[in-house]
């Protein structure tokens, strides 16, 4: 069974490289922001990236259970992409780094739904051509 790739990647391995870009930009975000106290909420693209990286992880790890992990990071790619549409509302009143933070995800959010889909999809696809 050939594995369903998005550019030479893994669905989880781009779980994987996706959390691992949101929790580091989280981090970064919360120490170069000039509040002070530093706002938690610059946090939060790690708090949602850090379970995707997991996840991906996991689901590396865990092939019998992959579907299931995967069903939980689509579930957090469509909470990202909520959470990053704010910027559509109106982003005059919002800092660089927050700015930032709610394009990435956003784009995190869409295109992993969309690599997503499809993986699900050939995963059908595969499953009916051979009869299961």
């Amino acid at each position: 069974m050939s594995e369903f790739k998005v550019l030479g990647m893994t669905i989880p391995r781009i779980a994987i490289l996706n959390g691992a870009v949101l929790t580091i930009w989280g981090a970064i975000s919360y120490f170069l922001q000039s509040t002070d106290p530093p706002s938690i909420t610059a946090l939060i693209p790690a708090f949602l990236g850090f379970p995707m990286l997991v996840l991906g992880v996991f689901s590396e790890r865990d092939g019998k259970n992959r579907h299931h992990y995967m069903h939980a990071s689509m579930a957090l790619a469509l909470v990202m992409t909520l959470g990053g549409a704010r910027i559509v509302t109106g982003y005059s009143d919002m800092s660089t780094l927050a700015i930032i933070a709610h394009l990435l995800l956003l784009q995190v959010g869409i295109s992993f739904m969309i690599a997503g889909i499809k993986s699900f999809r050939y995963a059908r696809e595969l499953r009916e051509a051979s009869g299961d």
